[in-house]
Formats: structure tokens, sequence, C-alpha cells
């Protein structure tokens, strides 16, 4: 499937970067079933191609993406399921396996992709996309953004994953303030309390993203990355001692591979180095 048949998103790649951007600016980008079927699927295909370094995730217009499309959750709180879309062909199953099956259920996945995953949030961020921008590796947030949960004025429970992981970004304390309150907050919030890791001006957050990538291609090992990554996720869920154990088995294989003998080389030697990229 070529990136020109999605219908919901646009999906680019300019090495070393794949950019993701919910395309329903007439709904501020709100979710949908097809919606969510394109990202995952261009997500695989970004983690598939030796090319992208890191995936940046964004919205089009004035929003990132303010939850679930309306319409769709009026069908699911009366009951009716609706006509829906053969979506089969975009059937996909990004994310590494080994990462075990925490990181295997519903949008999850995201932290079990074998690259990072950048969310840059230009616009309303809500609901669902809220829970999806916290699971994403970093956030870079526009300052005039504005941020609301709100799952408790719909009369639902912090859904998706958000009960685990905004008390690990923000604490426990802020993080039920936001889930109760469902207050608004913008970027500068954002970063005072730690959800946001960059706060930058309007129309920045998505050329700050990918070039964050590139930084990060021309110095970092992406194999490097794919291991770091999948370290600080699988270590949230472990005792130290059995992540000291983990982490001291997977530093013997690194000092055996060709990425440490090349950044050994390429500091002696002064020059960029030559890193291998990552392939599924």
């Amino acid at each position: 499937m070529s990136a020109a048949e999605y219908q919901e998103i646009i999906f680019e790649v300019d090495e070393p970067v794949a950019t993701i951007t919910l395309n329903r600016p007439e709904a501020m980008n709100a979710l949908t079933v097809r919606m969510l079927a394109e990202i995952r699927h261009a997500v695989a295909a970004a983690e598939r191609d030796d090319k992208v370094v890191g995936i940046v995730l964004t919205g089009a217009g004035r929003g990132f993406c303010p939850g679930m499309d309306m319409n769709a959750l009026d069908s699911m709180s009366s009951g009716s399921s609706g006509a829906h879309d053969d979506l089969s062909h975009l059937q996909a199953d990004p994310g590494d396996p080994e990462m075990g099956e925490n990181f295997r259920v519903a949008y999850t996945y995201l932290m079990s992709v074998r690259k990072p995953i950048i969310a840059a949030i230009n616009g309303a961020c809500a609901g669902l996309g809220f829970a999806i921008a916290t699971i994403a590796d970093l956030r870079i947030v526009e300052r005039q953004a504005k941020f609301s949960t709100a799952f408790s004025q719909r009369g639902l429970i912090a859904e998706h994953g958000v009960s685990w992981t905004l008390p690990r970004l923000i604490g426990s304390g802020n993080a039920l303030d936001l889930l109760w309150s469902a207050r608004k907050f913008n970027g500068e919030e954002a970063k005072d309390i730690g959800l946001a890791e960059r706060l930058v001006e309007t129309g920045e957050a998505l050329s700050t993203a990918q070039n964050y990538v590139r930084n990060l291609a021309t110095s970092a090992a992406p194999v490097s990355l794919q291991v770091m990554k999948a370290q600080v996720y699988r270590h949230l869920n472990m005792p130290l001692a059995d992540a000291m154990h983990e982490t001291n088995d997977w530093m013997a294989q690194s000092l055996t591979k060709d990425d440490f003998r090349e950044g050994v080389r390429s500091f002696i030697e002064k020059r960029p180095p030559k890193f291998t990229r990552v392939t599924v």
C-alpha cells in the first residue's frame, strides 16, 4: 500500500524522518476507526524502512487530536455499530514482540516500536489523542496548545493506559488533578509539570521534532536508540535487580557489535560515525 492511498493521514518519509500527520483538519483531527488503523499501518511501514531513524506524529491545521470523533462516540453510547469500511488492507503488527505482552495491548504497541516516536503537538490534544501523546516517547509542544484529559466530563474513566503513563510522567497528584477536573491547560503548563519535554512557539513543533530526529541520525546509533527505549519501558515494570541483570546482559552483547567499534573509531578519527540502521 502506498502512502497516497491513506484517506485520513498523510505519511511522508524524508530520510531519516518519517512524519505521520493526522489529516482531518475540519474535525481538528478527531480520531476514527479508519484513522487509527492507518496510523498503525504507517507506523509499521516506518519501522520496516531502514531509511527511517525516527517517527514524528502531528496534526494538520490547528489541532493535534481532540480524541475520538463525537459521532463515533455517539454511536458507541447508543449501542449502534453502524456501517463499517473494510479495513482489512490496513492490518499491521508494528512493534517488537520481544518486549512482552505489556506492550501488545491497544495503543501500547507504540512503546514497543523499535524507533523513537516524537509527538509534535500543535493544538488541541484531549481524550484518546491525549492518551496517545503520553504513550509517545517525547512530546514537543507549542505554547498555545490546549490539553484536557476530557474523560470525567464524558462520564468515562481514565482510558487507554493513561492511568499508567500519566503518573509516571507528572506524578500521581498532578495526574489525578488533570483526570478529575478535565480542566484545560496550555503548553506552558504542560512543560512546567513535566508532560512536555520541549516548549516551542506556534508553528515550530513539527520542524523541531523533525530536526531532533535528524540530529539523532547524525550522532547516535539507531540500534542503541532501540535498546535504550526497550530498557526504559521494560524496566518500569521490573525490580531493580532484574533490570540490572538484563542491562548487564545487553551491555555485554553491545560490546561485541560493529556499532561499538565504529563509535570508538569515529571518535578517535574525529569524524561522524556511520552506524547500522535498524531493520525489521
